[in-house]
């Protein structure tokens, strides 16, 4: 694993500007090396301002995370024991919002228990999971069980993302997938990117890929907004395009030299309109869901079905997380050739 080596008397300095920016690696000890400190960086392009430090590899040990706030919590909690066995051991942390899910048995003590988590965290507002993200805005089904302000900025990567969790989706499972953008060399490429969201993918392309252009659709008005207060907050306002509404109505055809697709379910309606704005030699990241057995059939029919009238030929594809009992969320990458 790679770390950053910072003299001793620049480390906590360093340590938490690095965090606020997502690149710590939280899980892994901070290793102590006589007059430096090695910290463990999550992989991605290491901001400029950085780049005077030396990169090492290392393999730092692995952090006992959970285990001193689960102790805490439950010594917190006046519940009896077989109720105490069955506390949420995971949960989400995006900024300063915890979100998990809790068993029937807890439910008549939810917020008692939020509140223990908060304090032990120091969270100002914890999230319960009541259900799953539905609809084609993609809006979860949440309950808050403490604070009230549940409007939160989350670093990731070195990218900042504006978020209301009990009003739009961010889902961490999607990191790696993020990281793979961000990875990418975008120079030049207009990009369109056909539900944005409050930025998933279109930050890290236009950030980290430095893309010329993204235009990132998003039908949710509550997302656009998100979306538009993301681009500004990274600074972004000249490379990314807001467009608020149905990525059917864009107008404009073969222009785009990557076309992203990070939706599931419907994916395979809209296709057509992919294919309608990519250019000849352009790249369509496409995402749906599959059962394990469909895989990745269903989803190589889906794009043969719609370049019935264009040349493509397949780059590869991917699982990007489980979806469920035996259904996989995958995107494969094709290039239209004309």
């Amino acid at each position: 694993m790679r770390c950053i080596k910072v003299p001793r008397d620049m480390a906590e300095q360093v340590r938490e500007k690095l965090n606020r920016q997502g690149m710590v690696v939280k899980e892994r000890c901070i290793l102590d090396r006589d007059e430096w400190i090695l910290i463990p960086l999550h992989e991605g392009e290491v901001p400029a301002e950085f780049s005077k430090f030396e990169l090492v590899e290392e393999d730092p040990a692995p952090r006992e995370t959970f285990r001193k706030p689960m102790r805490n919590i439950r010594g917190m909690l006046d519940l009896d024991d077989s109720l105490l066995s069955i506390l949420p051991e995971k949960w989400e942390m995006l900024g300063n919002v915890i979100i998990f899910r809790l068993p029937a048995e807890l439910e008549p003590y939810g917020p008692t228990i939020a509140e223990a988590y908060a304090k032990e965290l120091n969270a100002k507002a914890v999230v319960q999971e009541v259900g799953v993200i539905s609809g084609v805005t993609r809006r979860p089904a949440t309950r808050l069980l403490y604070g009230t302000d549940t409007v939160t900025v989350h670093p990731e990567g070195g990218i900042f993302y504006k978020l209301d969790p009990t009003q739009v989706m961010f889902s961490s499972g999607n990191f790696e997938e993020k990281r793979r953008m961000a990875a990418l060399d975008c120079r030049g490429e207009t990009v369109v990117d056909m539900f944005a969201g409050i930025g998933y993918f279109t930050l890290p392309l236009a950030k980290r890929a430095h893309a010329k252009e993204v235009i990132a659709c998003e039908i949710n008005p509550v997302s656009h907004r998100f979306l538009c207060d993301n681009v500004r907050l990274n600074g972004l306002d000249d490379v990314i395009r807001p467009v608020l509404g149905d990525n059917r109505d864009l107008p404009g055809e073969r222009f785009a030299d990557r076309v992203l697709m990070g939706y599931v379910g419907t994916t395979e309606q809209f296709l057509p309109k992919a294919l309608q704005l990519v250019r000849p030699g352009g790249i369509v990241h496409y995402h749906d869901v599959a059962g394990v057995e469909e895989i990745p059939g269903k989803l190589l029919d889906a794009i043969r079905n719609a370049c019935a009238c264009r040349k493509y030929e397949v780059v590869g594809w991917h699982s990007i997380k489980s979806y469920g009992p035996c259904r996989e969320h995958l995107v494969v990458d094709f290039r239209v050739l004309d």
